[in-house]
């Protein structure tokens, strides 16, 4: 089911799209935390894969970067409001030649993205074995044929290989930035609250590495809980906590839960290192 808030952001952002590139978009396809059943009003951005006609040149990149701006205007507009530096509501995309779309998914290279506040001109994140997994099988098309009709190739033969390399770069740098003392931040939102937003993406990666199947947030953390214990409790019910907009818990305290979200992550990683490949 798609949300209404939702339909209607992504409705007005293609809107938008069209009249600053007419007839470019032949296909719009939202994902992420849509498609998985898990979107939350204030709380979740849109997720989207679009495809385009043929090349973008320097004119029409530089519209797609207005695009990044006007169609998420009203989202930023009250997110400042709010003082919430997260930009709930955002749309943030990948955008892709159609030419290109039966490519092996590791093989074809986006034009443009754009996620929060930043625009990035001839790449894009959300093309990998996971987003095109996703998009494959509950992709929500708003133009184009049905996903399952478009003959992505996801490459399911490496998608064990993706999510531990994730694990161990990305996510394993992450961890022991926590626990440096020099934890990441953002504007306006304090370390901690940052950790703790981010601290369930480690078991999604360790889910869909160990069973091949996706899930989501919410998902995830009763799946940690189930896989790596009870003592991650008062973590994962800080993180839910923040998902769904409730008071945040006053124990652990803040360099806790800091200290917490780097140990837990490098358990999820060890335990995913440790994993046997399939035979």
């Amino acid at each position: 089911m798609f949300p209404q808030d939702a339909a209607r952001n992504a409705a007005r952002y293609l809107g938008i799209a069209d009249r600053l590139l007419p007839g470019k978009i032949t296909g719009f396809y939202v994902v992420g935390s849509v498609a998985l059943g898990a979107w939350r009003p204030k709380r979740s951005d849109i997720d989207f894969v679009a495809f385009v006609h043929g090349d973008l040149d320097d004119r029409q990149l530089r519209r797609l970067r207005a695009l990044h701006v006007l169609g998420n205007a009203a989202t930023v507009g009250r997110s400042l409001l709010r003082a919430d530096s997260s930009l709930p509501g955002t749309m943030n995309g990948t955008f892709v030649s159609m030419a290109d779309v039966q490519e092996p998914v590791t093989k074809i290279h986006a034009l443009a993205s754009h996620s929060g506040w930043t625009f990035t001109r001839g790449g894009g994140f959300d093309v990998n074995p996971v987003s095109w997994k996703l998009l494959q099988q509950g992709g929500i098309a708003l133009r184009g044929p049905d996903p399952a009709d478009l003959r992505l190739d996801p490459e399911p033969e490496r998608l064990r290989a993706w999510n531990l390399e994730q694990l161990k770069v990305h996510w394993k740098n992450w961890a022991e930035r926590l626990l440096s003392g020099n934890a990441p931040r953002k504007p306006l939102v304090p370390a901690h609250r940052l950790a703790v937003s981010r601290v369930l993406g480690p078991p999604r990666l360790h889910h869909t590495l160990v069973t091949g199947d996706l899930i989501s947030k919410e998902s995830a953390a009763e799946y940690a809980l189930d896989t790596f214990g009870q003592r991650w409790l008062p973590l994962v019910r800080a993180a839910l906590a923040q998902r769904e907009g409730e008071p945040f818990p006053v124990s652990p305290q803040p360099r806790e839960l800091v200290r917490m979200a780097g140990e837990f992550t490098l358990e999820v990683v060890a335990s995913a290192e440790d994993h046997p490949m399939p035979g």
